[in-house]
């Protein structure tokens, strides 16, 4: 791996297809990367972090290097056809297993949940935890969730944009369909139709969370992330930040060339078309293509130049989807047993909800913790775990000042909040940036975003339809990323990158 290096040497042939230059080694970036190299295109990846991922990684720990961002990888087909794509088996660059038990829920009531990649056994689950009514309710929501997503996977997140005539006659087919979209109400409203037992209702809204939204403000269509979620879950052997390394060894074993430690300035434009890459240190890389694969806001913004700005409609970017507050570090548990995914859930999600629509943090906040460490074959380590904790929050911009007090008042939601579940750390970690990640601290690490960590918000019955595709209005500018469609997600940033690579190859004519 070639972290923190400078451009590796060029092959003793240097290739003679175009020039193209992905800004951002994000998953999506790297996913483009990979497929295009492979097409044989000369391919430069610029990185402005020392190591490949964006939001997908890593800080130094106790127990060793510990996750700070993603943690769930669902949908394992996407990434077994990026590896088969490339004439690759993802089994020779990265160990992926399986994860039979979904995750561990927990509620102020002393009420415990486990959901497991198997349908029965989640309903056996659900009716000793609230009864054959709820199993029942469970089972037709269950139904409805996998009738979405095959109705939709393939128009929606494998197709490179959102035809609306093709989604019409898709849905005009099934009318069962489009009774199962329930488009005139919000996930919330769905749900709350749907359970009697309001802590089910409550579980399975957090998935609006998942792409950055909030159960009221999401379509209900939204409920479908259960399905790809019930589809399994796995596990990556080193942590997630292991699979972005993968993709990027490999992309770089075909060829691309990796620029770490310096980010894009600027994009050049000539002819009505890009140009070059300007990095700030001072260097030029000429391009036939650019793939973009950072926030598109920050292209909105004027960030990279005026004429990229012109390139993505304001419509695109805003309004923006939540953030987090993310701890990463490293103790020895106490109380609750956990599970590799836990939530522990706040006693009121309205309340809950209402502050981060007002761009407060929530006074009772649910709190998500990956036990990295931990999983159905592997027993709890000896001595200090490693674990993230993440708390939905509004977006921020990054900006200068005293970040001590919101510091604080996390600490002081977190930490007494899971001890009231019976669940303690020792040692406490504490509250500066080593541990801490703020939506303002996202927002200084991913230039543009507003600290948001899914691009543009999912509210609203058309926001999948406002989101930017591959192609932009800047002849030879390309997107990729959680900000591009398909949208947030592991899979669904991963599919991004395909759809940018397909376009590249479309219109430069790559064999």
């Amino acid at each position: 791996m070639n972290q923190g290096l400078p451009i590796p040497p060029a092959p003793a042939v240097a290739r003679p297809g175009p020039a193209i230059v992905v800004i951002g080694a994000g998953l999506g970036g790297l996913a483009a990367a990979l497929r295009l190299a492979h097409a044989g295109a000369r391919v430069t990846v610029v990185e402005r972090h020392a190591a490949p991922g964006g939001k997908m990684r890593q800080l130094p720990s106790a127990a060793g290097p510990v996750d700070a961002g993603p943690t769930v990888l669902t949908m394992r087909g996407v990434f077994d056809a990026l590896f088969a794509d490339v004439g690759e088996r993802i089994s020779d660059h990265v160990s992926l297993l399986a994860e039979p038990l979904l995750a561990r829920h927990f509620w102020p009531d002393g009420g415990q949940l486990d959901l497991w990649d198997d349908r029965a056994a989640n309903r056996a689950a659900i009716a000793a935890f609230a009864g054959d009514r709820a199993a029942r309710e469970f089972d037709a929501f269950s139904d409805r969730a996998a009738r979405l997503f095959v109705g939709f996977e393939a128009p929606v997140m494998q197709a490179p944009r959102l035809d609306a005539g093709r989604l019409t006659a898709r849905v005009l087919a099934d009318p069962r369909l489009f009774a199962a979209m329930a488009p005139l109400r919000s996930l919330r409203g769905l749900l709350r139709g749907t359970f009697t037992d309001k802590r089910l209702a409550q579980l399975f809204a957090r998935y609006a969370t998942y792409v950055g939204g909030i159960p009221g403000q999401v379509p209900a269509l939204l409920s479908l992330i259960w399905q790809a979620e019930a589809g399994g879950v796995w596990r990556v052997q080193g942590g997630m930040h292991a699979l972005a390394r993968a993709v990027a060894d490999c992309a770089a074993a075909k060829g691309a060339a990796f620029i770490y430690g310096t980010g894009a300035a600027g994009i050049e434009t000539g002819r009505g078309r890009v140009a070059a890459v300007t990095l700030e240190d001072g260097r030029r890389l000429p391009a036939t293509a650019i793939v973009h694969a950072g926030d598109p806001r920050a292209l909105h913004r004027g960030l990279l130049g005026p004429d990229a700005a012109r390139a993505i409609p304001r419509s695109g970017v805003e309004p923006r989807s939540l953030s987090a507050w993310v701890w990463s570090f490293a103790a020895e548990p106490r109380g609750a047993e956990l599970a590799h995914h836990n939530v522990f859930f706040a006693a009121d999600p309205d309340a809950e909800f209402r502050d981060l629509a007002a761009g407060r943090m929530p006074g009772q906040p649910t709190l998500y913790i990956c036990a990295q460490d931990r999983g159905s074959d592997a027993p709890p380590p000896a001595g200090p775990e490693r674990f993230e904790i993440i708390q939905n929050a509004p977006p921020r911009d990054a900006a200068p000042g005293d970040e001590t007090k919101e510091r604080d008042a996390c600490h002081q939601r977190c930490f007494p909040a899971l001890t009231a579940f019976g669940l303690t750390f020792d040692p406490e970690p504490g509250t500066d940036s080593a541990v801490l990640t703020t939506p303002a601290g996202f927002g200084a690490l991913f230039p543009g975003s507003a600290g948001s960590l899914y691009g543009r918000s999912p509210a609203g019955p058309m926001a999948s339809f406002r989101r930017p595709t591959a192609r932009t209005r800047l002849k030879g500018l390309y997107l990729a990323g959680g900000g591009a469609h398909p949208g947030a997600g592991v899979p669904m940033v991963t599919l991004s990158g395909r759809h940018a690579a397909a376009a590249i190859r479309a219109d430069l004519a790559l064999t």
